[in-house]
């Protein structure tokens, strides 16, 4: 189940909201300071309702792969205790870290990586049974949420959690369990058990679901029809050389308003249960580099590499070009057991590598527009990688990339994708940018002595907008045969 999905929008989220709320009826009203051991939840009966209908969302399409999440949180959960109860800096405390650790990798590595791996093998002679194990959804997400949450601990800049379903809670929670972000415990912590709702919550929470829900439905939806078209097995072997530039431009557009749409409803639906989730993407198409590019994309994620491998490692004090290569590996791997991963990972560690020694040095002396052209060339070529898992249509795309297309340099379907679909890329190319932050400023700049008259055209226009992005949504929605989240599949 897909956030962008009638049942979801209709039945399954009207269902929860409602039980809920009927749930909350029946909740204690002490304060969490009245419990000075923290184990007393003000919302006990809310964070039952909260776990059934996560587990109910998460088996949804694949009902076994439930009892693998379920027993990930209880490794985890006994690891976080062990690691509590052994004394600070003995080999007891880092025994228990690195063997929840160890079972956290070794799970993410049969599910994800041990086809990959036995393909490899038996490419080079060496003949092993190639296991076909499906990918569970969100392993990645939760997987890494776990790890840090072990960590965090074991740092001590978390408490580890005392009720195992408080921990279920946290790791299965279905805003974002599928497809991020990658909720740090610490975020939430204190939410558990100790959170208020407020109607500004409420409505702030609501307005961004929709805003994700259109960058969804009305723009990645759209987009992954063009890109197909250009991209696909079909149409590569007479792409024409702006054939491959609209369909890579197509994907980097999808991509974009796919995974922060996703990251949108995600943050909207916490906000309106009282938790306030990290923000993910911060408008990463307006950078002038490709290290500022990748300080707003997939925040959640970078964060997680930067902190948990990348100054451990030595971070920029110590073999800073071995660990910028061994994060952005492991960053490539960890979206998928292929080797155009690998290679997108790895190509991004080189360009940074360069960006640093030769460009970064020298942004003061080159004009900001120069800048922005290079940073999304090196990302649009990057996603060009990242788009193709056969090395072959690799090739292929790229030759016609460059300028060598067997099909020319234009025809007829590149003037139809841009004529056919021009407020599309419009609107793609607007929201891209921090239209929002400029749209809700205008009222506070024409109202400046009228704080009530500003907020009143806000709160107004908010509504009209959440109206308008739902019926379109709906209306694009029936019948749509294309509505995948990409993310699911890391």
């Amino acid at each position: 189940m897909v956030f962008s999905d009638l049942f979801f929008l209709f039945v399954f989220l009207p269902a929860f909201m409602l039980c809920y709320r009927l749930a909350g009826v029946f909740d204690t009203r002490d304060t969490a300071a009245s419990d000075p051991s923290g184990l007393r939840s003000t919302h006990p009966r809310r964070n039952i309702v909260l776990v059934v209908f996560s587990l109910l969302f998460y088996a949804w399409g694949e009902p076994v792969y439930v009892f693998l999440m379920v027993g990930s949180v209880a490794v985890n959960y006994l690891a976080g205790l062990w690691i509590t109860r052994c004394p600070a800096g003995g080999v007891g405390r880092r025994f228990a870290l690195i063997s929840g650790l160890t079972v956290n990798v070794i799970m993410i590595g049969v599910f994800k990586y041990a086809g990959f791996i036995a393909e490899q093998l038996c490419a080079v002679g060496i003949t092993v049974p190639v296991p076909t194990v499906a990918l569970p959804i969100g392993i990645s997400f939760y997987t890494f949420q776990s790890i840090s949450y072990l960590v965090d601990v074991y740092r001590t800049t978390s408490m580890a959690q005392r009720r195992y379903t408080d921990l279920l809670l946290y790791i299965s929670m279905f805003p974002q369990l599928i497809a991020g972000p990658i909720v740090r415990y610490s975020t939430v912590a204190r939410e558990i058990n100790n959170r208020n709702v407020s109607h500004d919550d409420v409505a702030e929470g609501v307005f961004r679901f929709m805003l994700g829900l259109g960058k969804k439905v009305i723009l990645a939806n759209q987009f992954s029809d063009i890109a197909t078209g250009f991209l696909s097995s079909q149409g590569l072997p007479d792409i024409t050389v702006g054939g491959a530039w609209i369909g890579i431009l197509a994907f980097t557009f999808q991509i974009y308003f796919d995974f922060s749409g996703y990251s949108d409803m995600a943050i909207g639906i916490g906000r309106c249960l009282g938790f306030h989730f990290d923000e993910n993407f911060d408008h990463p198409y307006i950078s002038r580099s490709v290290t500022e590019f990748w300080r707003r994309w997939h925040m959640s994620l970078g964060s997680f590499f930067r902190d948990y491998v990348y100054i451990p490692l030595g971070g920029n004090r110590s073999h800073q070009t071995l660990n910028i290569l061994a994060v952005w590996f492991l960053t490539g791997l960890w979206h998928g057991a292929s080797w155009n991963f690998v290679m997108w990972g790895l190509f991004f560690a080189v360009v940074l590598m360069v960006e640093k020694r030769f460009i970064l040095p020298r942004a003061a002396d080159i004009p900001r527009g120069a800048l922005h052209f290079y940073a999304m060339v090196m990302v649009v070529a990057g996603w060009g990688i990242f788009y193709f898992d056969d090395l072959d249509l690799m090739s292929r795309f790229f030759q016609a990339f460059l300028g060598f297309a067997p099909g020319g340099l234009w025809d007829f379907a590149c003037e139809n994708a841009l004529r056919s679909h021009f407020w599309l890329w419009v609107a793609a190319m607007l929201f891209s940018m921090p239209v929002r932050r400029l749209a809700e400023s205008v009222p506070h700049r024409l109202f400046s002595r009228g704080g009530l008259v500003a907020m009143n055209i806000t709160m107004t226009s908010r509504l009209a907008l959440s109206v308008v992005l739902l019926l379109l949504s709906v209306a694009l929605l029936i019948g749509a045969t294309n509505n995948a989240f990409l993310y699911t599949r890391f």
